[in-house]
């Protein structure tokens, strides 16, 4: 096959490009709850956190540069192709399918959420935020996202207009491809990002005591609620701290996306990649350790106290954090710039997860960009209307993110870290992953990749399905398995009847995942056609 026509301009715009698709949302909603848990969080999380780092986020990252650069010399960009010009067996290239299903099938919910994000900084902006107490903010969210009823979006508010936008806008970025495209946005918005980051910390750190009354709410006891190792031990014996410790360092860092296997097969054969997968990685850490942990909770905290934090990622970024807008000088701006860099984070985010699907189709159906442009488009737009669609306790948004986002990534990231060591091959990997590297990497890192990884991997993955399918309670002296509520929605049990929408849904990526199967065969048979 011909080598790529497309191509990143610059190292820094692939080293941006990368860390734009791994800094998102969590790293500013998700990552300081789960920090801030009583249960599971404190020293004990962060201690499991950068050990997950160390073992599975990093070296995962390097096998996916490592495979996408080796596939990209290939003259293949997408997992399916890479993988099958690493197997060479007919049945490789099927392997690669979660490298196309994953990134599509979240950006059916993703881009619904980046546009909340869009919707609240214009409404933050306005002053449309000014309301008095949690339930008044809670009742917003609820009315903006259409949870009261199906189908509710379309037919009030302005939250369907910043839909349709986000989603066009994503597009006419996609369709400048690459360089002009990609690159040019996350070359602007990182900067950017981290500036707004900047203000918004100098601000929250300046708060002080809000409430002179209440001076045990501070920002600096906010940071300790944080921040304090609690009993080490006993979170470190505590599987759910592994558990949800490793699941961030997962998701975080976009490994088993199928975003960076596809990113880094645009580098050139002698480029570095060892430094760039490592600068990027720590891009995002840093935006979500130093920058996502030190603004968020303690600013709720300072405001509203510890059950503030309690909530989950919604709740803390569209419910809780509005309300400390408010009640903080020069909270429309604040506010606003708050949103305004979740949507950055977002949309650096999306444009990732088109850019594999845009790939495979081009290189697998030999379509021109309008043409593969106009079959994403069309399946995207489907997958999102079905979440917009049934936003009722906003069911199909948490049912696609479960299955594709939870099981699909965990899956996808399982079986890269097994075709690098048993398809590829470990020593050649590492032979490949220092070529053209500006870092020698310590060869510790060798064995990691050989047996720690995997071990750990595979450990966290069964472990994951265990407790969240399966409904395991994760002891071992008295197991209990209570079926999980994505699990009763699709059966059913004595007190929670099946959801319609949930098994809708699931049949719905079930035909998509057969269909992304049909066009990989497809593909197949047409790369066949082209190395003879």
């Amino acid at each position: 096959m011909s080598q790529p026509k497309e191509a990143w301009g610059s190292k820094l715009g692939v080293i941006m490009a990368v860390a734009g698709s791994a800094v998102g949302l969590g790293n500013f909603l998700r990552f300081p709850g789960l920090v801030a848990d009583k249960e599971t969080g404190g020293g004990a999380f962060l201690i499991a956190y950068f050990v997950s780092l160390l073992v599975v986020g990093l070296p995962i990252c390097w096998v996916e540069w490592t495979l996408g650069r080796f596939g990209g010399s290939q003259g293949y960009n997408s997992s399916p192709g890479i993988f099958h010009a690493i197997l060479r067996k007919p049945w490789g290239k099927y392997l690669g399918l979660l490298g196309f299903v994953v990134p599509v099938g979240v950006y059916f919910y993703y881009v619904v959420i980046e546009s909340w994000c869009l919707g609240y900084a214009w409404h933050s902006f306005s002053g449309d935020l000014d309301l008095n107490g949690a339930p008044a903010f809670a009742n917003f969210f609820s009315g903006f996202t259409g949870q009261a009823a199906d189908g509710a979006v379309f037919t009030t508010g302005p939250a369907m207009g910043f839909f349709i936008a986000v989603f066009i806008l994503n597009f006419a970025i996609i369709y400048r491809g690459l360089s002009k495209g990609i690159e040019l946005i996350c070359n602007w918005g990182m900067p950017l990002l981290i500036v707004i980051a900047l203000v918004l910390l100098a601000r929250v750190l300046t708060l002080g005591t809000p409430d002179p009354s209440r001076p045990e709410l501070s920002v600096w006891n906010g940071l300790g609620y944080m921040w304090n190792p609690h009993d080490i031990v006993a979170g470190l014996t505590n599987p759910q701290v592994w558990l949800k410790a490793a699941s961030q360092v997962f998701f975080t860092l976009s490994v088993g996306f199928g975003v960076i296997i596809t990113y880094a097969s645009y580098v050139k054969p002698r480029d570095d990649i060892a430094l760039s997968g490592l600068t990027a990685t720590s891009a995002n850490e840093f935006c979500e350790v130093a920058l996502g942990g030190l603004i968020t909770v303690p600013a709720a905290y300072a405001f509203l106290g510890a059950s503030a934090v309690a909530g989950g990622t919604f709740a803390l970024g569209f419910n809780v954090l509005p309300q400390v807008f408010a009640g903080m000088p020069g909270g429309h701006l604040f506010g606003g710039l708050f949103f305004i860099l979740l949507f950055i984070a977002a949309i650096t985010s999306s444009l990732s997860m088109l850019q594999p699907g845009i790939a495979f189709l081009e290189e697998g159906l030999g379509l021109d960009r309008r043409r593969s442009m106009a079959l994403l488009g069309l399946v995207t737009a489907i997958g999102c209307l079905m979440v917009v669609w049934f936003s009722r306790d906003l069911k199909a948004l948490s049912t696609v993110d479960f299955w594709i986002g939870d099981i699909g990534i965990f899956l996808q990231g399982t079986l890269l870290i097994y075709v690098f060591n048993l398809g590829f091959g470990t020593e050649r990997g590492w032979e490949h992953l220092h070529h053209g590297a500006d870092i020698r990497i310590p060869v510790i890192f060798r064995a990691i990749l050989r047996w720690v990884s995997p071990v750990f991997l595979t450990a966290i993955f069964v472990m994951f399905v265990l407790r969240n399918v399966a409904g395991w309670n994760l002891s071992l002296a008295n197991p209990t398995f209570t079926p999980t509520e994505p699990i009763l929605d699709l059966v059913g049990g004595a007190e929670h009847p099946p959801s319609a929408v949930a098994r809708l849904v699931v049949l719905m990526l079930a035909v998509f995942v057969g269909f992304s199967a049909l066009l990989i065969h497809l593909a197949g048979r047409r790369w066949s056609r082209l190395s003879r």
